[in-house]
């Protein structure tokens, strides 16, 4: 059951699903039409061809905006869980940080010890950017 504190996400809808219904509306019109003139006509007149050109034009936008908005809600739906992701993750470290001193509720980040000497690096070993001494810039290096 959803939490009733926290707001609705955006759920793109309302003008994205009144065209999709318009365009499945204005298909379904020129279907009908078209099978209308079929039926009553025998030789392949100029309104027939309108017809069958404005049922698949219309058929194919309908399917085109309701693949659209099934795109969008389903989006809609993935951005709300992230900022709920985050907003928990951030309310976790921030109630971790206050209960520091209770030993086993905190996952501290990983850091190096105060007395770790930079120069003390194996020889494969990966040194990130913000650990680089002053010789060990990409300009500064010896060749």
């Amino acid at each position: 059951m959803a939490d009733s504190s926290r707001p609705l996400s955006h759920r793109p809808g309302a003008v994205s699903l009144f065209f999709v219904a318009k365009a499945a509306v204005f298909a379904a019109a020129f279907w009908i039409w078209l099978l209308v003139l079929v039926l009553n006509g025998d030789q392949a007149t100029g309104a027939e061809v309108l017809a069958a050109t404005g049922a698949i034009t219309t058929t194919l936008v309908s399917v085109v905006l309701g693949a659209r908005l099934a795109l969008q809600r389903n989006a809609a739906e993935r951005h709300a869980e992230l900022k709920k992701l985050l907003v928990d993750i951030s309310w976790n470290a921030f109630t971790a940080a206050g209960n520091a001193e209770a030993p086993g509720k905190v996952v501290p980040f990983p850091t190096l010890p105060p007395d770790h000497d930079r120069s003390e690096r194996g020889p494969g070993e990966r040194v990130s950017a913000f650990d680089r001494g002053r010789g060990d810039r990409s300009g500064d290096r010896r060749r």
